[in-house]
């Protein structure tokens, strides 16, 4: 059944599990969800819409998202030969964490986690903006250096892990009156959308650990935490560490419009990627209605599959199949291919190529790990 944004964020909102555990495919709205949901829960409120971080009073949704990153802007002044910082927009969002809390030395130890022990990040007085340098532990540094996207995104990630460690500290507190600040005592959503894009899966790992370990450690019943990823392995991660969970997969149509499907199982089981072209080439089979598109869906397939198993070449995955190997091969490639010259356009495929695709698909049945003798 087809949806809005909208009719999903009131989707998730009626849900009373603690998480929400939330898997969708690059491009199928995460980001645009995560603000629906924030104009569901505050709508027209004076949080900091640009850079999608609520202001810290009191609120009832904190989020991470795209947004986010836009609080920090690089300073690169090459004319006269400054050293590159990275520099925080004005907003009482990094204003509460590093001065009122004074939270600077545990963004750096979250930071050196997940990127490098040695690389560390240096604020100015005012907190107002960030140099980086490699310590070599001998009193010698690299002098200030511009990190690469990816550690800025860690960074970044780090600022908002902190923020979560503290809101769940101060929540943990049973009694309001005894709490630090009343900033959370109405928060009852952390949104974080994707916070993966840049690590490596060691870090991955330990970043869906600790996050899981933090929402572990919150014992407030009235702070409920919603997850989305396009990673199946932090999906599965979280999906394994975490227990009062719900489960959905995000899916979005041609038409603009959107699902939510609950889900039972890890990304393995539910919805990883080669699954999701084995049944889209097994509805186009069962229907009858196999297109050129198919092909590349098939040779898509195909090519995760021989890497997956540890073949050199996908075509190694055609030599099971009976008859011309280098036929299936070249109609493959010649309906999978890019053309642009109107001349070299292939034809809609015929009913032997639909069949084709029925004998390519139930072919890949025949295959598992390609054995290696040891070195």
């Amino acid at each position: 059944m087809s949806k809005t944004l909208d009719d999903i964020a009131l989707e998730i909102y009626e849900n009373s599990k603690k998480v929400k555990l939330i898997y969708a495919f690059n491009g199928n709205g995460k980001t645009r969800l995560s603000r629906a949901f924030k104009e569901l829960i505050a709508p027209k409120s004076t949080d900091d819409e640009s850079v999608g971080v609520a202001d810290v009073s009191p609120r009832s949704i904190l989020y991470y998202n795209a947004f986010t990153e836009d609080l920090f802007y690089w300073d690169n002044d090459l004319d006269n030969d400054v050293a590159p910082r990275l520099r925080i927009q004005p907003n009482s969002f990094t204003e509460w964490v590093l001065v009122d809390q004074g939270q600077d030395r545990n963004i750096v130890t979250n930071f050196q986690r997940y990127a490098n022990q040695k690389l560390t990040p240096h604020f100015s007085e005012d907190f107002s903006e960030v140099t980086f340098s490699m310590e070599r532990g001998d009193d010698e540094s690299s002098g200030y250096l511009k990190i690469s996207k990816g550690e800025e995104s860690n960074f970044i990630w780090s600022v908002f892990q902190t923020v979560i460690d503290q809101v769940i500290s101060i929540r943990n507190v049973a009694e309001a009156d005894e709490r630090e600040t009343d900033q959370f005592d109405q928060l009852e959503y952390i949104f974080i959308d994707d916070p993966v894009s840049s690590l490596d899966e060691n870090h991955l790992i330990e970043l869906a650990v600790t996050l899981a370990e933090l929402i572990k450690s919150s014992e407030s019943d009235q702070l409920k935490f919603i997850i989305t990823t396009h990673n199946p392995l932090f999906y599965n991660v979280l999906h394994n560490e975490l227990k009062s969970k719900a489960c959905y997969l995000l899916e979005r149509y041609e038409d603009g419009t959107f699902d939510l499907i609950e889900k039972q199982g890890d990304s393995n089981k539910s919805f990883s990627y080669h699954l999701h072209l084995k049944l889209t080439l097994e509805k186009a089979i069962a229907d009858n209605s196999i297109q050129k598109y198919h092909f590349t869906l098939l040779r898509n397939l195909y090519e995760k599959t021989a890497n997956f198993l540890g073949y050199d070449r996908w075509s190694d995955l055609l030599d099971t199949v009976p008859g011309d190997k280098s036929g299936y091969l070249n109609r493959i490639i010649q309906f999978s291919s890019h053309r642009t010259l109107s001349n070299e356009e292939v034809l809609q495929p015929t009913e032997p190529e639909k069949q084709m695709v029925r004998l390519l698909l139930e072919n890949l049945n025949n295959y598992g790990f390609l054995q290696q003798e040891a070195p």
